[in-house]
């Protein structure tokens, strides 16, 4: 098994007209063994920006930390808000930083531009070579039926409310067919003016 599989985990980033929605599930497990079903992989890094870290637990953990302090001192020393294409070179900084001996976590970053406000989303690997596509990225240990999911319902301009619908039968469906993920999940649809963030119920089994 690898070691970005050992507790579990997926989270999926899909873009919409003007809206952005990070979504992930709740299980934290050591390999097949589920220890808690209330982990949450993706933390909110600003006004409507997020970022999602699957992979080894506590990795996820001191990446966080690690980002929340780069992203203050940011704050500070420039008197800003940081932008999502900041965060990536952010993050992407502090993983390639350590590649001879690298988190085992593969980011997923999803939020709207300050000024703008078009949707962003990103996926980098564990020594931060990043993804930036139009649509969708996912990552975690359901990625191959998280990818067939996507490519299946995703279309273009999705509505916030059809985006929701879009993201979450994506994941419910990929992580029913994954024994190292699922056991509820958490949905964001970022919006210029709100976040809505909503629980779904799912398979306990």
């Amino acid at each position: 098994m690898s070691i970005l599989n050992y507790n579990g985990g997926c989270v999926l980033a899909v873009k919409g007209k003007d809206c952005v929605a990070i979504a992930t599930d709740l299980r934290f497990g050591v390999q097949a063994q589920t220890i808690t079903t209330d982990f949450e992989r993706v933390f909110e890094v600003g006004p409507q920006l997020y970022v999602g870290l699957p992979g080894l637990a506590t990795d996820t953990q001191t990446v966080f930390q690690r980002l929340q302090f780069r992203i203050k001192m940011y704050e500070m020393r420039e008197g800003r808000r940081v932008k999502p294409q900041t965060l990536m070179a952010m993050v992407q900084n502090l993983l390639y930083e350590r590649r001879f001996g690298p988190y085992f976590v593969e980011p997923v970053i999803a939020g709207l531009d300050n000024k703008t406000g078009k949707p962003y989303i990103c996926a980098l690997d564990l020594i931060g070579c990043p993804c930036e596509p139009a649509d969708f990225v996912v990552s975690g240990t359901c990625s191959e039926s998280l990818y067939g999911m996507c490519e299946t319902l995703w279309r273009e301009d999705l509505e916030p409310e059809d985006l929701f619908e879009c993201t979450s039968q994506a994941l419910l469906n990929a992580f029913d067919r994954d024994a190292l993920s699922g056991w509820g999940a958490v949905v964001h649809v970022i919006e210029k003016e709100k976040v809505t963030t909503r629980y779904l119920k799912c398979r306990q089994d």
